[in-house]
């Protein structure tokens, strides 16, 4: 049940901090998002890409690059919004589909491999908070209307959950779960190390920065 629950109220979580604080220091964002690429990153070579690579005779390799490359392409309609930017014109006022498309892809592909590794909910989690604090504070300083933004969000926290129910429904993801999961492992590593150079201002880390990083670091590895 978590895993059906846990990313929707993540979501849930980012929009009332932006509803009942509107934060609007950029620092702790930029923190919240360091943290959540380290421990995203961590989780991701101390738990998953172990139990994947002992695998025998799946083209790992092959599959995480693939991810990568997957990833890269989604960014290119979701303008970076995995890992915290939003880069639409805020006076547009229809529903921005390409920036749901993205996000859905990737937050289903994130939600398969979930029921059958217990560590990864709790990496994904962390990823989304900041990303649905982003997109609320986005959206509700734009000219979509509020119905539209509710949907987003909404649709949103919904897409990892329904990745979870394909992976039990449908034997598909089961015949064929390291190759998923390794795709997924490549979309982790592009995000993760993308948030953590960008967390860096001129590629210097502060010293509250990086007792982030260690500290997502270290609570990952001691899951």
């Amino acid at each position: 049940m978590q895993n059906f629950l846990f990313p929707i109220l993540s979501v849930g979580l980012g929009f009332l901090i932006v509803l009942l604080f509107k934060p609007k220091q950029n620092r702790n964002l930029k923190l919240l998002l360091a943290f959540s690429g380290s421990f995203l990153l961590s989780t991701t070579v101390f738990h998953f890409l172990p139990e994947v690579y002992n695998s025998h005779g799946k083209p790992v390799g092959l599959f995480i690059m693939i991810g990568i490359l997957l990833q890269i392409i989604l960014e290119f309609f979701s303008k970076g919004a995995e890992h915290g930017h939003v880069h639409i014109d805020k006076s547009r006022v229809d529903f921005p589909w390409l920036l749901f498309i993205s996000l859905s892809i990737h937050s289903v592909l994130e939600g398969i491999p979930i029921e059958a590794h217990e560590h990864l909910i709790y990496g994904i989690i962390i990823h989304k908070l900041p990303v649905a604090i982003i997109l609320s504070t986005f959206f509700l300083a734009s000219d979509i209307s509020k119905v539209k933004c509710f949907i987003f969000l909404i649709l949103f926290a919904l897409m990892t959950p329904l990745g979870v129910f394909l992976s039990m429904q449908f034997e598909f993801f089961a015949n064929y779960y390291y190759e998923v999961s390794a795709l997924v492992i490549g979309i982790f590593l592009h995000i993760s190390t993308t948030i953590l150079f960008e967390s860096s201002e001129g590629h210097k880390f502060n010293l509250a920065k990086l007792s982030t990083i260690i500290l997502g670091i270290v609570l990952a590895y001691l899951l």
